[in-house]
Formats: C-alpha cells, sequence, structure tokens
C-alpha cells in the first residue's frame, strides 16, 4: 500500500503544480494582453463614433466624457449602457447614446446614436445585430447606405407620423421582403430621440465616470 499511497502524492504532486503554473499562465497573459485589448477596443468604438460625429463638432476628449445612463424603455435597454459627450469651446455640442432595437426579425439589434445639442441626428450605426444575411443586414453601413437616412432629421422637422417605413405610411425606405428590420430600427431611433429630448440637460449636467466604473467622478 505504501507504493500506491506513495505514487498517489507524487501524481497529486504533479497536479498540483501543473494547475498553479497553468494559473499564472493564465495571469500572465490576462495581464498583458488586458490593456492592448482594451486600447483597440476603445479605439474601434472612437473610430465608430467618428462616422457619425464629424470632427469638427467636438474639441474634448469625448471617450473619457462618459456617463452610464440607467436602464430605459426608450433605449430598449435592460442594463446600463454608456453614452458620450462632445464639447465644443466648453459647451455641450454632441451625445453619443447606446440603445437597443429590441424587436428586430432576428432579435436584439444593438446602435450607437449621435444627436447634436438641438436634437438633430448627427448619425446612426448599427454594431451588433443578427437578422437575415442578404435581406436584414442592409441596416449595416458597410453593405448599405440606408442608415445614413437618419442624418439631419430631429423631432422638429418630423413628425411622430413619419417615423415609419414608407409601408406603414411613414418617411422612411424599406426593402421588400424584409420590413421588420428597419420598422424597428426607426421606432428605436424614433424613442432614442425623444430620451435625449426628455433628459438633454441633465444629462451634460451629470458628472462623468471613470471609464470602466460606475462612481461620478468630478470634471475639471
Amino acid at each position: 500500500m505504501q507504493p500506491i499511497a506513495k505514487a498517489s502524492a507524487q501524481t497529486a504532486l504533479r497536479l498540483l503544480m501543473f494547475t498553479i503554473v497553468g494559473t499564472l499562465t493564465l495571469a500572465f497573459t490576462f495581464n498583458v494582453t488586458h490593456d492592448k485589448i482594451a486600447a483597440s477596443e476603445e479605439a474601434e468604438k472612437l473610430n465608430l463614433i467618428k462616422q457619425i460625429v464629424p470632427q469638427e463638432k467636438f474639441d474634448n476628449a469625448i471617450m473619457q466624457d462618459i456617463l452610464n445612463i440607467p436602464a430605459d424603455p426608450q433605449l430598449g435597454n435592460d442594463q446600463p449602457t454608456m453614452a458620450y459627450r462632445g464639447r465644443l469651446q466648453g459647451q455641450p455640442s454632441v451625445l453619443v447614446v447606446e440603445a437597443i432595437a429590441p424587436d428586430g426579425y432576428g432579435g436584439k439589434i444593438r446602435f450607437i446614436m449621435a444627436l447634436q445639442y438641438d436634437g438633430t441626428i448627427s448619425g446612426v450605426r448599427v454594431v451588433k445585430h443578427k437578422e437575415t444575411p442578404g435581406l436584414g443586414d442592409y441596416i449595416d453601413a458597410a453593405k448599405s447606405g440606408w442608415i445614413k437616412g437618419f442624418n439631419g432629421i430631429s423631432l422638429t422637422n418630423r413628425q411622430d407620423k413619419d417615423w415609419k417605413v414608407r409601408k406603414d405610411g411613414g418617411q422612411f425606405d424599406y426593402m421588400v421582403g424584409a420590413t421588420v428590420t428597419p420598422r424597428a430600427v426607426v421606432k428605436a431611433v424614433h424613442k432614442a430621440a425623444q430620451y435625449y429630448a426628455q433628459h438633454r440637460d441633465e444629462l451634460f449636467a451629470q458628472q462623468a465616470v471613470t471609464p470602466g466604473s460606475t462612481t461620478a467622478t468630478s470634471k475639471e
């Protein structure tokens, strides 16, 4: 029994060593790559923001002037999401908000939306969706110009009845056979614009949060 016990102890020790080495390796890899991944994600998000917010619209560090917005039906989110504030010469100029169209054909459609201070939409970009390839995915700016149809419109130059696809009596185009997708996006963008109109002043007045946290920090 003694040789067996000794062999079992040696095997257990080897397994323990392998576990320790593996854990240390994973921890080291995470520490080495985490900052690089975070920087890459921030660069990608900034690039997307710059697609819908011209550089001349802000001169602050827009990726640092951020808010955590609580879940709200008008934004379609059931978890807090981020908003990025652009300022020009110290004055509020544009807000980029993350929102969700919950009723896409393939499920949730996640998008970001930039609104100028007066409520005019500067741009919309879908960041994630599961719509039918070749049909519903024409909401993707890389595959179609449809999403650019929101540029320059607002609650003041469009009536509530206009915020629908043409098939439903509105002013937005759609692809035959793929009505559900644009209908969901138009509805969600309209709601997000209404949210902004109702909360604009408080959104720009709130303290910024430290990136990656939910704690407010005072702005200089």
